[in-house]
């Protein structure tokens, strides 16, 4: 939800409308229990909610005849907030982490950085090998594919791998992740 900054406050910026806001001549209502009221023209809703001292929110302004409910816009508001929320929460998918091996890596090291890689995948995220290249290193490219694919098989069988070992920027990477 987007905010506008108005005399020292944030107000959000809706496309809702309520009470007055309405231009519907006619609205299929829904009370704040969410029983059908049936159809009313707008005065009728209006004043409906106005007895029960809460607001009248269209909430279907496409729907033939447009649908409103009677009930806080407070409420209604704070419910729109938490859902576009949960719905941010849920597009988080997968991360892409990186994992970073030397040229001169020890067999030790490499199995400790696959131990940590396995955790990655096991959390559901892309991984990234890079094999780091400095300097006269970058003459040798075919002892970095050696070393890189040895790295390749200390991790967990239960991968696929995204892309193939390549040479890029700082060295060589490839991406994996879990089948």
């Amino acid at each position: 939800m987007t905010y506008i900054y108005v005399l020292g406050i944030f107000l959000p910026i809706t496309n809702t409308r309520t009470n007055n806001q309405i231009t519907a001549l006619e609205l299929r209502v829904v009370d704040e229990l969410g029983a059908n009221l049936g159809t009313l023209s707008r005065d009728a809703a209006l004043k409906l909610a106005k007895e029960k001292g809460m607001d009248l929110i269209e909430i279907a302004p496409n729907a033939k005849p447009p649908v409103a409910r009677i009930m806080s816009y407070d409420k209604f508001r704070y419910q729109q907030e938490k859902k576009e929320k949960k719905q941010r929460a849920m597009q988080k998918g997968q991360e892409m982490k990186q994992i970073q091996i030397s040229f001169k890596e020890a067999l030790h090291d490499m199995q400790i950085k696959a131990e940590r890689l396995n955790k990655f995948l096991n959390e559901g995220n892309a991984v990234e090998i890079l094999l780091v290249l400095r300097g006269r290193e970058k003459a040798h490219k075919d002892f970095a594919r050696n070393k890189i694919n040895e790295f390749m098989k200390l991790i967990n069988p239960e991968h696929r791998v995204l892309s193939e070992p390549k040479f890029a920027g700082k060295g060589m990477t490839a991406h994996v992740a879990k089948k």
